[in-house]
């Protein structure tokens, strides 16, 4: 009851509530008085522009049948700039009402600039009738679009009103789009086009008449039951039927005129209905908030009173909640990742609250399922790195005894073509080794591969290019007579491999991958250069962090892969891997090994002939 009372009569809660009630009845208000000015900027401009640009699509419509001047047309389209201009400055002065409004308004900006180029088409011959008829539909379907979100307001009646009214705007649209397409004799398609367009036009009026209010539905009954109307259904029907009427052109054109007129008083009337509902809900606003007012007044005491007591105990309840999610859980969390056993002591707080004492031993309940949650997922993650490891291990063995075999049947194949096979084949199996190696290292584990000796890093690129299944395209520049430390060099191999990689997979299949090396002042550096399309400058900033912090490994996140195995690897022996832009446009990838891995070039009495690195057979 104490914590209800607190929520239910609190002076901040109480404050805020008048002055939310109070500014919510009076923009309300507001918003009903700026309906009307939302009119004269937005909504009349553009039903003056449809007006336009429905006349416009008219004479086009008998421009491109011959039966209209190009005075005639000029006329017109000058009438329509003037339309559009006008537009254009009125509404700039409402657009920035609300985001929803502006979206609109930028829409039928977009559509108004479409004007000059289906004027072009026509005057070039390039459109047809039905092009350039729907060519116009679409400017009007987006003004329309915009008078319906224009007409949203709070008062019901007024927004069902003006709905209605602007789908019989939308009719008259549709007839008018019936008189151009019906000029003259028309196509197959312009036959569908003008069913259509009857159909929807009949049920949209028919929908709307419905739900008009009497004092607008009477003027609107009478056209469509006066005869010149009827006379154009019959002409509508003729249409359909293949005809050509006479008398078209005038009967639509007095039915549009008349239409437009009767629409244009029943949007003036609702224009007129919403400043005495402004002036309603302005009064209202005033009760509500003297109501409001002498509720915060009578509550004053009783919140002071209740509030300070229950603050005291939520402060020393906020104060345990945030020890726990701040401090011993992520400590919590760090020494299950160690494999390191741990204990949690439940939350208390001191409390003469039950609901509040209710609260903390539920936190104790939420930190206990997070710590078990928390070993459950280590266990998984070890679980995980035990199934990568042995799958791995054991496609190691069966890799080193399949090129075992492989080289076996090398030395024996006296055909060029089998000979050729053999070594794809054995390219391939050299792949496959690497991806394995990959698994062991996703386990946290090392890969069995290793050499005794150093081996000059020269032959560590190209080992490393032999990996790549576009080994052809990989081209290894001459390099320092340095050697790379035995222990390392199958990390390296595998690093490096996976950089050329990916250098191979993110160019065209034309280019060159260049991979280059030299020694530095703080050991020897190999370059990767690809000349693909390269990466933006914060998803290189990404890349670069995850390689000098490698992350936790994400069972999710396999399409970064080679990311991650190239981390681990560089983490391993402290080796630096920078990712760059390329002069070419493509990315480099620099690879700095520590001095102390890199040993000096053998003795040249000593070199007899290549070195070659030992193979490790790994343990199964």
């Amino acid at each position: 009851m104490k914590i209800i009372g607190l929520l239910l009569v609190p002076l901040t809660s109480m404050v805020v509530l008048w002055g939310v009630i109070t500014a919510v009845t009076a923009s309300e208000s507001l918003e009903l008085r700026e309906y009307k000015t939302l009119w004269t900027n937005l909504r009349l401009p553009a039903y003056k522009l449809i007006s336009e640009i429905q006349r416009e699509r008219l004479v086009s419509a008998q421009h491109l049948r011959n039966t209209s001047e190009e005075p005639a047309v000029a006329a017109q389209r000058t009438r329509t700039d003037a339309a559009r201009d006008s537009f254009r400055k009125l509404s700039s002065h409402s657009k920035d009402r609300s985001e929803e409004i502006r979206t609109q308004v930028d829409a039928v900006y977009t559509q108004l600039d479409r004007l000059d180029a289906i004027r072009g088409e026509i005057d070039t011959s390039l459109s047809d009738r039905l092009h350039t008829a729907e060519a116009y539909n679409t400017i009007t379907d987006t003004i329309f679009g915009l008078h319906r979100r224009v007409a949203l307001i709070d008062d019901i009646p007024i927004y069902e009103q003006s709905r209605v009214v602007i789908d019989l705007g939308y009719a008259k649209e549709l007839l008018t789009r019936e008189q151009a397409i019906a000029l003259g004799p028309t196509t197959a398609a312009e036959r569908r086009l003008f069913t259509q367009l009857v159909g929807n036009r009949r049920f949209v009026v028919d929908q709307a008449l419905g739900e008009l209010d009497p004092v607008m539905r009477d003027t609107h009954v009478a056209l469509i039951t006066s005869p010149a109307y009827q006379r154009m259904r019959m002409m509508e029907d003729q249409v359909i039927a293949g005809g050509t009427p006479q008398g078209w052109l005038g009967t639509t054109q007095a039915l549009a005129n008349s239409f437009q007129e009767a629409q244009m008083r029943a949007s003036t009337m609702l224009n007129a209905q919403a400043d005495p509902v402004a002036d309603r809900v302005l009064e209202r606003a005033f009760l509500l908030a003297g109501t409001c007012l002498a509720l915060v007044v009578v509550s004053i005491a009783f919140s002071l009173r209740m509030g300070n007591r229950l603050s005291k105990e939520l402060g020393a309840l906020r104060l345990a909640a945030l020890e726990v999610a701040q401090e011993r859980l992520p400590h919590v969390v760090s020494k299950l990742r160690k494999g390191e056993k741990v204990e949690m002591p439940e939350l208390s707080v001191a409390s003469t609250t039950v609901e509040i004492d209710d609260v903390g031993k539920a936190f104790s309940t939420v930190q206990q399922t997070a710590v078990e949650a928390a070993v459950g997922q280590a266990q998984l993650s070890e679980g995980v790195g035990h199934v990568f490891r042995n799958l791995a291990r054991r496609s190691q063995t069966l890799l080193h005894r399949q090129r075992i075999q492989l080289a076996d049947m090398q030395h024996r194949a006296t055909d060029p073509e089998a000979l050729d096979d053999l070594f794809r084949l054995d390219h391939l199996t050299t792949r496959m080794r690497r991806h394995a190696e990959g698994l062991i290292i996703l386990s946290g584990a090392t890969p069995g591969r290793g050499w005794s000796k150093p081996v000059p890093l020269l032959d560590v690129a190209r080992g490393a290019a032999a990996e790549v299944e576009d080994y052809q395209r990989v081209t290894v520049e001459p390099m320092p007579g340095l050697r790379l430390a035995g222990p390392v060099v199958g990390d390296v191999i595998h690093l490096i491999a996976e950089l050329i990689e990916n250098a191979t997979v993110y160019s065209p299949a034309h280019t060159q991958v260049i991979v280059r090396g030299e020694q530095t002042a703080r050991g020897f550096a190999f370059e990767v250069e690809d000349r693909g399309l390269g990466v933006s400058a914060d998803e290189l900033t990404e890349l670069n962090e995850r390689l000098v912090s490698p992350p936790e490994f994400d069972l999710a996140d396999s399409d970064r892969l080679g990311l991650f195995v190239v981390s681990r690897l560089a983490a391993r022996h402290d080796i630096r891997v920078t990712l760059r832009g390329s002069p070419y446009g493509g990315t480099t990838a620099i690879v700095l090994i520590p001095a102390e891995h890199v040993a000096d070039p053998e003795p040249e009495a000593r070199v007899k002939e290549p070195a070659r690195p030992m193979r490790v057979v790994p343990s199964e």
